[in-house]
């Protein structure tokens, strides 16, 4: 599987949930779509019209996913999240509410010392966002 075009994207493998984490991320975000989506058919490796490959964007920034059809003793780690900086408050809490539904929360929204409001959820899928109020310049 390639991306078309040369440069760096975040690469999600899902075990058949991938365009409905694909479909809620780009709910919430604006700038955000899907690009393409390929599903596997009949007689294929993966089970018939899951996502054999997809692409979208988030606020810009590249993304593409899979339904997996070999199933793995691992899933998405906190050690790796995706990092959005919001545009206002407003933002924040919507986002931050709607991952945090069915997910867990990593860091309560709240003031710290590296930012006057961030959250840190792992969302209903596994993928965990570290979401992020910056400080006025």
């Amino acid at each position: 599987m390639t991306n078309a075009q040369p440069g760096i994207s975040t690469f999600l493998m899902f075990e058949g949930q991938a365009e409905e984490a694909m479909n809620f991320y780009v709910s919430l975000f604006e700038h955000s779509e899907v690009i393409s989506i390929q599903r596997y058919g009949a007689g294929e490796a993966g089970a018939e019209g899951t996502v054999m490959q997809a692409a979208f964007t988030i606020k810009g920034a590249s993304f593409m996913c899979i339904d997996s059809y070999v199933k793995h003793g691992f899933s998405f780690t906190p050690a790796i999240s995706l990092y959005v900086n919001c545009a206002d408050e407003a933002e924040l809490d919507a986002v931050y509410e709607q991952l945090s539904q069915g997910g867990n929360v990593l860091m309560p929204l709240g003031e710290y010392p590296f930012s006057r409001k961030f959250g840190w959820v792992a969302d209903r899928y596994g993928v965990t966002w570290q979401l992020n109020l910056p400080n006025p310049e």
